[in-house]
């Protein structure tokens, strides 16, 4: 089969890549999969009722954009999340997960060219792989920009140089990050908007970690660019209800930005998107308005934190994560190390190079394997335990 010359050059998906390297081999002992960001705690209680309720809307086409009230739903908890007051009907657009909306808006958004050019899409290294299929599918370049420990574990874009910044159209930015657990704190916010109405760029703000947080709430990209005066096109940020409500099957996303941005997301999305069935749509209109439930959820993480930070106590290079429910461990070879630990111990982690892209021969993610902390904390612990003991043998 032949694919466009720019596919060519992207890498296996990182779970296949898994599988290759894993599945052939026995594991160690009971299986214990610690890979995939899947929530395990429990949604709320009231979903199955509100789903039975409107099972019969199964039957109606529904509003590709979102119903009203699930609009309103979302506008009011970014008000309530970020005291930024949107338009629900203009600034608002439903998406079957934030997966959908950060490749789309790319197609949507990206211009063929930019100062004549091939435009520059900036990239955190690591990364969502999202973000570069997108670059890749509206044939941009893809700039990927390290995101290591020496820089937060965020990437620095302030300092790249001025032709590639001159060139960009877009930037995708993962915060709370995804794998490294590092918040953007308001200043780099303010700092990388500024930088984006220096050089006309568009920045698409994926946030869908930000409800899960040890104490303060991390600040939002939209909440910035409000208090900046920015321009209201500038910023689009990307939530959903898969880590925020442990509903990652509902498939409730949003996007949320300027009205010009929306109309573009919204006149692609009547031709290609998918929307959500009405039931589903009545299930997040109520899940969005709910609070208690997130409190509840994000405190069973805090739990699994503290946990986690007592099992690699005194680990050098260990990063104990501000928010998110990933570790991003240090080994000297993601590779080799997920491998042992599968064939000696049965538990299965994600090598961070599977996550990152090598440029000029440097992967930032090859020094890292990954850790979800989604199990009940029980059998986290164990796995974390499990992974101490075999990795780290000499701490």
């Amino acid at each position: 089969m032949i694919f466009p010359e720019r596919f060519s050059n992207l890498p296996e998906y990182a779970f296949p890549r898994l599988r290759s390297l894993l599945d052939h081999h026995p594991a160690g002992g009971n299986a214990v999969h610690m890979t995939i960001g899947e929530p395990k705690h429990a949604f709320p209680a009231f979903v199955p009722e509100i789903l039975a309720q409107h099972v019969g809307e199964f039957a109606k086409y529904p509003p590709n954009a979102g119903t009203p009230e699930l609009l309103q739903s979302i506008a009011d908890w970014i008000n309530r999340r970020f005291g930024v007051a949107v338009d629900a009907a203009s600034q608002v657009v439903t998406l079957n997960g934030t997966r959908e909306g950060l490749f789309n808006a790319c197609i949507a958004l990206c211009p063929e060219t930019k100062n004549g050019k091939q435009p520059n899409v900036l990239i955190p290294n690591p990364f969502y792989q999202v973000y570069a299929v997108a670059a890749a599918a509206v044939g941009a370049k893809s700039v990927f920009v390290p995101a290591e420990a020496a820089t937060g574990f965020l990437p620095d874009f302030a300092n790249l140089p001025v032709d590639v910044l001159d060139q960009t159209t877009i930037v995708y930015i993962c915060s709370p990050s995804n794998p490294q657990g590092a918040v953007a704190s308001a200043e780099y916010w303010g700092e990388l908007i500024k930088l984006a109405e220096k050089y006309d760029f568009r920045i698409f703000a994926d946030e869908c970690y930000s409800e899960i947080y040890r104490d303060e709430a991390p600040a939002g990209a939209l909440q910035i660019a409000a208090e900046l005066g920015a321009d209201p096109e500038r910023v689009t940020i990307f939530h959903s209800l898969s880590k925020r409500s442990n509903l990652p099957g509902l498939r409730s996303g949003f996007a949320a930005g300027g009205p010009k941005t929306i109309a573009a997301l919204k006149q692609l999305r009547d031709f290609s998107g998918a929307p959500m069935p009405l039931p589903l749509q009545r299930v997040a209109t109520a899940v969005w308005a709910d609070e208690v439930h997130v409190v509840e959820n994000r405190a069973l993480y805090v739990e699994k934190y503290e946990a986690a930070d007592q099992v690699f106590e005194g680990l050098n290079g260990y990063q104990s994560p501000e928010a998110g429910f990933f570790l991003w461990l240090p080994v000297e070879d993601g590779e080799a190390a997920a491998l042992s630990l599968w064939q000696e111990t049965g538990v299965r982690v994600l090598p961070g190079a599977y996550l990152s892209r090598d440029v000029e021969g440097h992967n930032p993610g090859k020094g890292y394997v990954r850790v979800a902390m989604v199990a009940p904390k029980k059998e986290m612990t164990d796995g974390l335990i499990t992974i101490r003991k075999h990795l780290y043998r000499g701490d």
